[in-house]
């Protein structure tokens, strides 16, 4: 659903702009919310209302009696904030995220399918540069290329 890469800068009053081919899909998909969580590999996980119950539910399956599983879930989801963005496509997001994925100014939002990841610029370019390298061997290993 989500799919490709854009750079936005976040405002002088914290905010950062969904990029107009997401709000475009958001509003043919009648999507208004989305949920905003610590991700993976230091960036930010934002998911659709419906995904995100979706998400929820998968996690809340995990048994609780094991630590591995009461300590994602804790993070997880004492990170995440609702968002609905203006009809600029703005929404804040809040300091603690922000740091988390140690974005300051300028940030990169990229659609992964069912979830956007929204990266601090410098670490996404670490990421990529360090990744790309190996993308025809990781598929390759994952999906038998």
């Amino acid at each position: 659903m989500f799919y490709g890469e854009y750079s936005h800068s976040i405002d002088r009053k914290g905010r950062l702009i969904l990029p107009s081919r997401f709000r475009d899909i958001a509003k043919e998909s009648g999507i208004d919310r989305f949920f905003v969580t610590r991700g993976l590999d230091k960036c930010l996980f934002m998911f659709s209302e419906e995904e995100w119950k979706s998400q929820e539910q998968k996690f809340k399956g995990m048994p609780f009696t094991k630590q591995e599983a009461r300590n994602f879930n804790r993070l997880f989801f004492s990170g995440a904030v609702e968002v609905i963005p203006d009809r600029q496509g703005r929404f804040i997001i809040p300091a603690y995220l922000k740091d988390f994925a140690a974005i300051k100014r300028d940030a990169v939002i990229i659609g992964v399918s069912n979830r956007i990841e929204i990266w601090d610029n410098e670490l996404w370019r670490g990421f990529h540069e360090a990744s790309s390298g190996t993308f025809e061997k990781t598929a390759e290993n994952i999906i038998g290329l």
